[in-house]
């Protein structure tokens, strides 16, 4: 297929946090040796900060040093935290409130701020095109581009205008290649092209698989009397709890009367029964949670996965011709519960290697070995090294014994325990059968504090284009009716939190249905799915999500 092209010293796939840091650090650099760099950033939601969800709790550390005068600058960081409250949910009624002495040491909140990620992701672009990006918001990278010796060259953005039959509609353009001597990919979690990259260059070998969780949040308008601008809240415990599977939820007092409030489920569960969406309803009802919300409004919805891992799970991440950047790889501080600021550092790091390699013209190395030195030399590392063994706590030991030992690791040893906790075994294998597990009880929705997922889902304002191939891709067709369903009841029926997965008996008896339009791009089916038989894609750029503020 001939395809136009366009040259760059840097493609960036992803206007996140990652992705946005390394342009304006690259061009930052630039300036600051008199270099000419050209870099391009792609970003497959409609505008940047479209697909862009998280907590979000922002430690500011790197933003302090890629804009140290960032406040002066008009940047969206505006609600310092003024108290924590960590909770244990005993059940669906009471809760034991921690005092700050038993909170691991990582987890407080001193001189963080309450932010809207995907505006935070607005102004980091607009301070990019200020400096000379190029921004294309709209353009999915669909396909990673390779030189014949195997180094990659760039990227394909995915053709527009492809009807579901595989046919060019009269609105058909096809991609187009970006090639580039070094492309940072930033795709966030479980990044489609990222997946590719890990497995190509068997980046993951000697690594524990990664672990994920799926994070589910809602923006809510509370009244006056009720908002307390700057309070965090976190809890464990109830109501995962009662099906044996881990996690945490969060309140999140910002500005503007708006509370941001979500529940994460660890994706490493054993009960096929549970239901991500349906525990975040059921935790809203809660009394410490319910009283901040009656009264008030809900205004959007969204869902998606995170990488929690640590250092543990972290890939090799440079290659020839690139580098993972942010959540693409995994670089969320786990026991911080943050994800942010670690992204954005990684971002910065890529950069100075990036711009280094760039001026040493053509004797410069293909694959950025200097990157995994500015890593390891880095406060990052220092961060997920000390967090290390959270995940193998958690996990092996459950909810109460693996806190306590997360209290002492973080406090006592400040991180240095003599040893690694290893988790080997993946997400999707831990699902115990269904005839096995307890189904839970889940209310019905009352529609005023607790909703069901399709009016959740059009809060989300996701949209794709109806006459296209489904990016919801699956290995083997039969798998979900002759194997998921008999033994595991098809989880994919809960675990996704937009009703995208069906089970549909007709007068041709029962079929899995993929209702591909509701996908918020969350990416938990690609993660979960027992058998590993779906593969999420990119559909065509604009798809997904459209969150104006998550």
């Amino acid at each position: 297929m001939d395809r136009e092209s366009m040259e760059f010293d840097v493609v960036v796939v992803g206007a996140g946090p990652a992705g946005l840091s390394a342009a304006c650090r690259i061009m930052q650099l630039a300036q600051e040796k008199e270099q000419e760099i050209t870099v391009c950033v792609v970003e497959k939601g409609s505008e940047v900060g479209a697909h862009i969800l998280s907590g979000a709790v922002l430690e500011p550390r790197a933003m302090n040093e890629l804009f140290p005068n960032w406040q002066e600058m008009g940047a969206p960081l505006t609600t310092a935290v003024s108290e924590d409250r960590f909770f244990f949910y005993t059940s669906g009624k009471s809760a034991i409130k921690l005092p700050n002495f038993f909170i691991p040491k990582p987890t407080h909140n001193d001189g963080n701020y309450i932010v809207s990620m995907g505006n935070v992701c607005r102004w980091l672009a607009e301070q990019a095109e200020g400096l000379g990006v190029e921004v294309y918001p709209g353009f999915a990278a669909a396909e990673v581009l390779y030189h014949e010796d195997g180094s990659v060259k760039g990227i394909a953005t995915g053709d527009m205008g492809i009807s579901a039959s595989g046919e060019h509609k009269d609105s058909y353009m096809p991609g187009m290649e970006l090639h580039a001597k070094y492309t940072l990919f930033a795709e966030g979690c479980r990044g489609h092209l990222g997946k590719q990259l890990i497995e190509k260059f068997g980046l993951s070998e000697g690594k524990d698989p990664q672990h994920y969780g799926i994070g589910l949040k809602e923006i809510w308008e509370i009244p006056a009397d009720k908002h307390q601008p700057g309070l965090v809240v976190h809890g464990l415990g109830w109501p995962l709890s009662d099906t044996g599977s881990s996690g945490g939820a969060f309140l999140y007092h910002a500005d503007n009367n708006q509370v941001y409030l979500g529940l994460i489920a660890d994706l490493n569960y054993s009960n096929p029964h549970m239901s991500p969406f349906q525990e975040f309803q059921r935790w809203k009802h809660h009394p410490e949670t319910v009283k901040f919300l009656e009264g008030g409004t809900r205004l959007t919805y969204g869902a998606r996965a995170l990488a929690k891992g640590g250092l543990n799970s972290l890939p090799k991440m440079h290659f020839p011709g690139g580098l993972l950047i942010g959540c693409d790889a995994g670089t969320l501080n786990s026991v911080k519960i943050k994800g942010n600021h670690t992204a954005m550092k990684s971002g910065m790091l890529a950069a100075e290697a990036v711009v280094e390699a760039i001026a040493q013209g053509e004797s410069a190395a293909k694959d950025l070995s200097s990157y995994a030195d500015k890593i390891e030399g880095s406060w990052l590392h220092e961060e997920l090294h000390s967090s290390r063994n959270f995940s193998g706590f958690m996990h092996k030991l459950g909810t109460l014994m693996g806190s306590a030992m997360v209290w002492i690791d973080q406090n006592i040893f400040g991180g240095k325990l003599p040893f690694t906790l290893h988790d080997t075994v993946p997400d999707y294998a831990t699902l115990k059968p269904a005839a096995q597990s307890k189904k839970p009880e889940y209310p019905k929705p009352d529609n005023t504090i607790s909703f069901d997922r399709l009016s959740s889902v059009f809060l989300s304002n996701t949209n794709h284009e109806e006459d296209q191939p489904c990016h919801l891709t699956l290995k083997d067709a039969d798998v979900p009716l002759t194997q998921n369903l008999p033994m595991y009841d098809e989880p994919a029926q809960r675990y996704c939190p937009a009703g995208v997965y069906e089970i549909v008996e007709d007068e041709k008896g029962q079929r899995f249905q993929i209702n591909g339009q509701n996908c918020v791009h969350c990416k938990t089916c690609d993660i979960k799915d027992p058998a590993q038989n779906i593969t999420w894609v990119t559909p065509e750029g604009f798809g997904g999500p459209n969150y104006p503020n998550m």
